[in-house]
């Protein structure tokens, strides 16, 4: 299941309050195209996205309401479509990396503000063509559901939803708003919406804008009712406005607006939120009553939580596992020893001082069946949270091994092997040895890069402390006991120099390799041929990066503007063909890939890379894989 609905099938959800209503109090002007200030006015648009998330909103509504070419059009920004809606999804996915929770990004869409023919100048093919246009950025931009919202015409609906399900996979969220009788603004009632909306394929349905909560209420009764099965959706306004020194004043205090959640529940709304005139304010409040509501006992006693560090497996206490010595290897290389088909599922640190959803992504690969997790060390140069950091609330909350990218990019000669001491103490033993990308590719330029060593001077490093000292020679007192990965790119054009440097770091002491991601087996078998033929036997296991990919922009940004990925043309017209079924196709691929891969020589594994934080559909590769050639 999409995670999205799994999260719904498992509590209800809040979304956040206005972004217009928000924007007014910063300044911005009613005659002006609000969706424009994405680009004219990023940070006002940031901060209100951070607000509701700090207010405790789980969905996060992009700033593309009107960011259609009918109403861009208005303001002479037709062609801007592309570039607001993924400018908008990006916002979010900023502040989803800020916040460091799991937050999901409602890729937002509105209304066309043309009525449909015969009564308006909008021809039903019109429609379909612009909503299209929009709904296809946001999906590839990384929105999680589509949420259509404030649609008076159920008719413009039914069309909106149709070209979305043409299009992508992405979760509907369908919400119509009603007049204070009950009827849309075309005369339907809340009945005949619920039947033809799930008709439609909208996964929830329901009801926003125009009427406070107390009608709006009304209406969700009515909906459920009618359909006593389907999930609904409630988003009032604060109550009626009333025009004050030109600016709309919305009456409903936070308190009374939150008073209603639980009805909201009762009536079978799985998702709640606000729309116009609500604030951070409102949301918080409802925040806390959403909480209390689904407390299995709302008066229990607060309890302070003791975590126990991680008992990995083969030693009986983490003391145990803090004294191991070259004679107790970690469990990964103890599996990849025994012939173990390893699996390991790649996570990004965040850009935030928590780490909510790269937990919950760990704890995903570890249910699935992964072995280890790999953390990434700041890649492409952008400050985030430490890897170390991460993996050690990885292996002490979620109890699964821990790879980290080790880069010698940030550290000197003596804060490498210091970190290094710092992370076998820790418990963090399993080493990927990386140079790093320069800060020049990344968000801080004028950091000044180190590199006292490369890839291969790390791994003599590591390797020394296996040994029992460290750089210059100097006893340790004991030897550690890392396990030294490094890195090799089948893709590489230059494939002799590749070779050869993957030959030096292999000499200086790793046990396995871990690859970018490949698309063709070919690839492999070439580059193990190609090194044989240099230097005899193929010397480590290879853990081959595998990455699904999510539709033909995707596969084809990836390609031209990412370092190290490269594509093979046959890859990259496949993911065209596919069209709206690219994520389908993309794990297809993967999975074809994983098995081929499964029986060549020196292949021992997979590590998956999850494009914008969905485990689900990287772990989905794996469904191929059978208990029996998971432990060969």
């Amino acid at each position: 299941m999409n995670p999205f609905l799994q999260r719904l099938a498992e509590r209800p959800l809040l979304v956040d309050g206005a972004m217009g209503t928000m924007l007014f109090a910063r300044g911005a002007s009613g005659e002006q195209c609000l969706e424009q200030l994405v680009l004219g006015r990023p940070g006002w648009v940031t901060e209100i996205h951070q607000a509701y998330a700090s207010a405790g909103a789980d969905v996060i509504k992009t700033h593309t309401f009107g960011a259609n070419r009918a109403r861009l059009a208005a303001y002479g920004l037709g062609d801007a479509v592309r570039e607001l809606n993924f400018k908008a999804v990006k916002l979010v996915r900023d502040v989803r990396e800020v916040t460091g929770r799991s937050l999901f990004i409602a890729g937002d869409v509105g209304p066309l503000g043309k009525r449909l023919a015969p009564d308006g100048p909008m021809t039903r093919a019109d429609a379909d063509a612009i909503f299209r246009e929009q709904i296809v950025v946001l999906w590839e931009a990384g929105a999680d559901l589509l949420l259509f919202e404030t649609f008076t015409a159920l008719e413009e609906m039914e069309i909106a939803i149709h070209a979305a399900r043409s299009l992508c996979d992405l979760p509907i969220v369908a919400s119509l708003t009603y007049a204070q009788d009950g009827y849309t603004t075309d005369g339907f009632t809340p009945e005949d919406a619920a039947l033809r909306l799930t008709q439609a394929g909208a996964d929830v349905i329901g009801a926003n804008c125009t009427v406070g909560p107390a009608a709006l209420l009304e209406t969700v009764q009515t909906l459920h009712a009618a359909a006593p099965d389907a999930r609904l959706v409630a988003m009032p306004n604060a109550g009626f406005p009333e025009r004050v020194e030109g600016r709309f004043m919305y009456p409903a205090s936070p308190e009374y607006f939150a008073r209603f959640v639980p009805a909201f529940l009762e009536q079978g709304a799985c998702l709640v939120g606000g729309c116009c005139g609500t604030t951070p304010m409102h949301i918080r409040e409802m925040r806390t009553l959403l909480d209390i509501a689904l407390a299995p006992n709302p008066v229990a006693p607060v309890r302070i939580e003791v975590e126990e560090p991680m008992v990995l497996p083969g030693s009986s206490s983490a003391a145990d596992y803090g004294a191991a010595d070259v004679d107790q290897p970690t469990p990964l290389l103890r599996k990849l020893r025994a012939g173990k088909f390893v699996i390991s599922v790649e996570v990004d640190p965040p850009r935030a001082f928590t780490a909510e959803k790269q937990l919950e992504g760990a704890e995903y690969a570890k249910r699935i069946g992964a072995d280890a997790v790999n953390v990434a060390d700041s890649p492409m140069a952008r400050v985030r949270m430490g890897a170390l950091a991460l993996c050690v609330q990885i292996q002490q909350r979620v109890g699964i091994e821990t790879i980290v990218h080790y880069t010698t990019r940030d550290r000197s000669l003596m804060g490498l092997q210091s970190d290094l001491i710092g992370a076998h103490m820790l418990g963090v033993r399993s080493i990927l040895a990386l140079t790093g990308d320069p800060p020049s590719l990344g968000d801080t330029q004028q950091s000044t890069p180190v590199y006292d060593v490369d890839s291969i001077g790390l791994a003599r490093i590591i390797s020394r402390f296996n040994e029992g000292v460290d750089l210059a020679g100097r006893d340790m007192g004991r030897r550690a006991a890392f396990t030294i990965a490094v890195a090799c790119d089948p893709t590489r054009p230059n494939l002799d120099e590749e070779i050869e440097r993957f030959h030096r770091k292999v000499s200086a002491g790793a046990h396995f390799t871990m690859t970018q991601p490949i698309f063709d087996a070919q690839l492999w078998r070439t580059f193990v041929n190609r090194y044989e033929q240099a230097y005899g036997t193929f010397p480590v296991p290879a853990l081959v990066g595998v990455l699904p990919l999510q539709g033909h922009k995707h596969a084809s940004f990836l390609h031209n503007e990412v370092p190290g990925i490269t594509l093979t043309e046959a890859t990259l017209e496949r993911m065209r063909k596919a069209g709206p079924n690219g994520r389908q196709e993309g794990v297809a691929m993967a999975q074809e890939l994983l098995l081929e891969l499964k029986d060549l020589p020196y292949v021992q594994g997979v590590y998956l890379m999850p494009s914008f934080g969905r485990y689900e559909l990287a772990c989905q590769v794996l469904e191929v894989l059978t208990p029996e050639s998971h432990h060969i």
